[in-house]
């Protein structure tokens, strides 16, 4: 049974209720949460082109919001820089009942229209239900953003919408990774792949993958367009992949589709190349189908080995597509934030603070089935990135192309301690630890460990970088796992304040420690003697009047410990 979706809306309605409002109202929704207006498009700039809102009414005439299926055809970019999420949109389509999660099929123009339609999309382990109205942005009657090539198809256009909506605006879409927007289609699990230092098995990989119902995109690093009609800087989804006899020999194929709907390599096995006349005609009808110029095309794997640089494939379980073997998965969750002068420690480089970051205690307690070690899959996904741009967090101390997750496992240390500090990490190094350190939204890493307790320390790769962060673990076997979300200040600075309150006698947990940080440290993160006196004073105060209260069991008391 899937998840229920929750409402994003701000009234807290539901697609349904706002639908029959609409209608016994004989009114179109207009959605007061993402207005037709200027700022929906863009936060950085004024409007570049005279956009107007129009509905799909206003455009066609007998518009319809699927036309024969929704396929990878439906989806072409317009003007917007968002070709990742296009190439996981085409990757979408592939894959039937995702769909129907993602794009629900309750909905259309027929007589229960309202001007109002509604997307489901996963956000940090939760699925989201997200409503448009249908008002989209045209110049001169034609949609200028992800359209369909039927133009009177509307159903990509709107779930482009749907996306912008979720992340604050259009603008906050250009640029990104395609295995984002197929995790938030999903809740999977990402894998990155670069096809230089790929494992010699990598074609079995992708085809078990595609086997298995994974999502794939893939990408050229840099900039420009080849001779070969290959568009670097570009991302491409992943549709097929195949072996055909040629010339007495096994070759093996991959298909890949442009969201631009044209611009196709070719090279060889493209849809116009001789090789396709010396294969066995039933094979070549089998594999080409209709095949035109609508931006798909075939590639010998040799050759997309040669041009591409980087694979994404986004799997909808954890289970390693090295091998055969299928699992049934623990999952646990936890969410956590690094905050300047308290928990943003940065990475070991920096061990004066590393200590300082979030730390997390599990334990491994079971090997896997017929084997001796624990199987691990976890993935560190930084929160809420892309809409917090147009709050200028993107390109700063912050923001996500700045901030670099990471994580470390490193064997446990006593027991009795709930925070390790600098001297642990000082003298014990990681048993295992992500790859590098990378400006994406999420990384994920596989770890094969003997049962027994570890610590994962999850960090931005400088101090002071600010974030809300969500961790997903995967084993094969129940793990007993605690957290701890250690933190702050001090004299000193702000991150020793845990210590020097400990030896004070006083016990505090991470959120009031994270409060007295942002109150009494200055901007580089330092408590001076006089202020951490009034916070010690002020705590004492605080403590004897909950002492008094538990006392006399009555009463309630209501005030700000740390108001100026």
């Amino acid at each position: 049974m899937p998840a229920k979706s929750i409402s994003t809306q701000a009234d807290g309605k539901t697609f349904e209720q706002l639908r029959q409002e609409c209608l016994q109202k004989k009114k179109l929704f207009e959605d007061p949460d993402f207005p037709a207006c200027d700022s929906s498009l863009y936060y950085s700039q004024s409007v570049p082109i005279n956009f107007e809102w129009k509905r799909p009414g206003q455009l066609c005439e007998n518009p319809e919001f699927i036309v024969g299926g929704a396929d990878r055809t439906d989806i072409c970019q317009g003007e917007l820089g968002d070709c990742w999420l296009l190439a996981a949109i085409a990757s979408l389509t592939l894959h039937k009942e995702t769909l129907a999660r993602v794009v629900p099929n309750d909905q259309g123009f027929d007589r229960s229209y309202a001007g109002i339609f509604h997307f489901q999309f996963w956000q940090h382990n939760r699925w989201l239900d997200v409503v448009v109205d249908d008002r989209l942005p045209a110049v001169r009657n034609r949609l200028v953003l992800l359209h369909s090539a039927s133009n009177n198809e509307f159903w990509s256009a709107l779930l482009e919408k749907a996306y912008a909506k979720l992340n604050g605006s259009y603008e906050s879409l250009k640029g990104g990774s395609t295995l984002e927007a197929m995790e938030d289609f999903t809740g999977g699990v990402g894998e990155t792949y670069e096809t230089k230092s790929a494992p010699t098995d990598l074609f079995n990989i992708m085809k078990k993958a595609y086997d298995r119902g994974s999502m794939m995109g893939c990408s050229i690093d840099s900039e420009a367009q080849t001779a070969s009609g290959l568009v670097k800087g570009h991302a491409y989804s992943i549709t097929g992949l195949e072996e055909v006899n040629y010339r007495g020999k096994k070759v093996k194929l991959i298909r890949i589709r442009n969201p631009w709907g044209q611009v196709e390599w070719n090279g060889a096995w493209s849809d116009e190349s001789r090789e396709w006349n010396v294969i066995d005609s039933s094979e070549k009808k089998r594999i080409l189908q209709n095949s035109m110029d609508d931006g798909e095309f075939w590639m010998e794997f040799e050759d997309f080995k040669a041009n591409y640089d980087k694979i994404e494939i986004c799997n909808l379980t954890p289970d390693s597509l090295m091998d055969d073997t299928k699992r049934k998965w623990e999952v646990n969750m936890f969410e956590g934030n690094w905050i300047r002068g308290s928990t943003a420690g940065g990475c070991r480089n920096f061990i004066d603070t590393f200590w300082t970051n979030p730390q997390f205690k599990l334990t491994l307690l079971h090997a896997d089935d017929n084997n001796d070690k624990c199987s691990v899959v976890i993935a560190l996904m930084q929160k809420n990135r892309r809409a917090l741009r147009k709050e200028g967090l993107d390109l700063q101390t912050i923001g996500f192309l700045k901030t670099r997750p990471s994580l470390s496992l490193l064997p446990q240390a006593p027991a009795d301690e709930d925070h390790l500090g600098k001297d642990f990490f000082r003298y014990n190094g990681s048993k295992a630890r992500s790859k590098t350190y990378i400006n994406v939204r999420e990384i994920s890493e596989r770890f094969t460990l003997p049962p027994g307790k570890y610590l994962l320390v999850p960090t931005t790769f400088q101090p002071h970088d600010e974030a809300d962060f969500l961790i997903r673990i995967f084993s094969e076997k129940a793990m007993l796992f605690i957290s701890y979300d250690t933190d702050r200040s001090g004299k000193m600075s702000s991150y020793e304040l845990r210590i020097a309150l400990k030896a004070a006698g006083m016990h505090l947990n991470t959120k009031l420690l994270q409060l007295l940080g942002l109150r009494f440290a200055d901007e580089n993160y330092d408590i001076d003697f006089d202020d951490y006196l009034t916070c010690i004073v002020r705590l004492e105060n605080m403590f004897r009047v909950f002492q008094a209260l538990d006392k006399s069991k009555t009463g309630q008391v209501n005030m700000n410990i740390l108001q100026v």
